[in-house]
This record gives C-alpha cells, structure tokens and sequence, in this order.
C-alpha cells in the first residue's frame, strides 16, 4: 500500500514511516524537506499520486489559538482536497484525546482539523492519542532554570512508537468514520514525570507542579485529558520508557 505520511519528518511521523516500511508499506513523506509543503498545497498533487492511503501526523508548536487555527485549517483543507483528487481511499489523522473538553488554544485547531475530516468526502478515522512519554521532557525543555515549572495535568502518557503502529495497523483497514482513542496503561500526573526525568538525567532541578490558571488548568489538573473506558490501551509504561532512554529510573 502507498501510504502518505502528513509531518513524516516529526517525533512520530519519522517512527510511522518506519513501521509501514516494516509492514510492507511504502511510505511518502509530506514535508517541506522534501519539497512539499501542506499548508500552500505546494507538491501535494505530485506527491499524492497514486496514493492508496494518508496519515496526518502534521503539527505545529504553539499555544496561540489563531495559530493553531489557522494551521490545521489550511493543512486539513489541502490534505483533503488532493487526497479526494488522487482517488486515496483513507485519511487517518491523529489528534489529542480530552480536545473537546478543554478549551486550550493549541486545541481549537485540532477540533477545526477533525470538523473538516468528519464533513469531508475522504473515507476517514481519527486516532486521538494521550500525551506521549516524551512530552514530560518537552515540557522540561521549555523552563529552562533550576526551578521548573510544570503544570498539573492527570495524564496516561503512552509509547509515541505504539502510536505509530497503532496508525500504521488502522489504516490498513476500513475507514471507521469516527473518533477512537489510545491511551497509556496508567495513570500519572505530569510534575511527577518531570521530577522522574530530572532524576534519571541525573540533575539537580527541583520541580514545582502548579495548576494551570482558570477552567482549562482545572480541567487538566481534574483528568479531563484522560482516556474513556473504550480506548485502546498501550503496554510501555513510563518507567519503561525512561529505563530504555536513560538507563536508569
């Protein structure tokens, strides 16, 4: 199968292409390195052709909801545009779980994403995954200091490897035409895996986990990013994760 892979350069974009490549798949990456760009359609035509399937891994880095917005609006529109033209018979994106409960900036745009795929004429899935293992050190990264700041959020956090074979599986199938959900096999709360991560770093940060302000920081800080009782389920736990990238817990 001729799969495209939306953001195949990414964290989980790069570990999509190697597990269809694995499965016997052959994979396009869509990114600006190689010439395409999603959110102008620059190359999509070229890029699509032949495709039998497209995964949308695509993302941008930002908490501003304009932003966001406004990519996942034009990226979403183009994918879906050249994908229908092209004759792809599947269009697999993945998204966040908890998007529709917490109005965060960064998820509008996700929400705007899955409007535009469930009133597309693409067959469609959604995946929505929790935060990955690598989130807690994404988080680290950005409060540089010897305080770190780390907002509460009562998470699942799940193996970005397991939700590249989860994609890889789903689009192998029939389009499901709804929204499924993947999560991590427990329960933790976001400052902890920080504190874990400075530990097997073997630093000297000290981690405050403060509530984020107002309704979205309760939400979080209340589980509302958390899974449903129908959800897929990963098998790495975090300490797993943080025993295979450090070598010590």
């Amino acid at each position: 199968m001729r799969i495209a892979v939306a953001g195949g350069t990414g964290l989980v974009g790069r570990m999509v292409v190697a597990e269809a490549e694995a499965r016997g798949h052959e994979p396009v990456v869509l990114a600006r390195s190689r010439g395409i760009d999603i959110t102008t359609g620059t190359g999509l035509d070229a890029a699509l052709a032949g495709a039998d399937a497209l995964i949308d891994v695509s993302n941008v880095t930002t908490v501003r909801r304009a932003v966001s917005v406004e990519f996942f609006g034009r990226a979403t529109r183009n994918l879906l545009w050249a994908g229908e033209l092209a004759g792809v018979r599947h269009h697999l994106a993945l998204s966040i779980v908890g998007i529709e409960r917490v109005d965060y900036g960064y998820y509008e745009g996700k929400r705007e994403q899955e409007r535009l795929i469930h009133e597309g004429r693409v067959p469609w899935t959604v995946l929505r995954s929790t935060q990955f293992h690598e989130f807690a050190e994404l988080v680290l990264s950005q409060v540089p200091g010897p305080l770190a700041i780390v907002p509460r959020q009562r998470i699942k956090p799940v193996a970005a490897r397991e939700v590249a074979a989860k994609l890889v599986a789903l689009i192998a199938e029939e389009p499901r035409g709804k929204v499924l959900e993947l999560g991590g096999p427990e329960e933790r709360d976001l400052p902890d895996l920080a504190r874990r991560i400075v530990h097997a770093r073997g630093e000297s940060r000290k981690v405050l986990g403060v509530p984020l302000p107002g309704a979205v920081g309760s939400a979080m800080a209340s589980g509302e990013l958390l899974p449903g009782p129908s959800a897929f389920v990963g098998t790495q736990t975090f300490d797993q994760w943080l025993l295979e990238k450090f070598g010590r817990l």
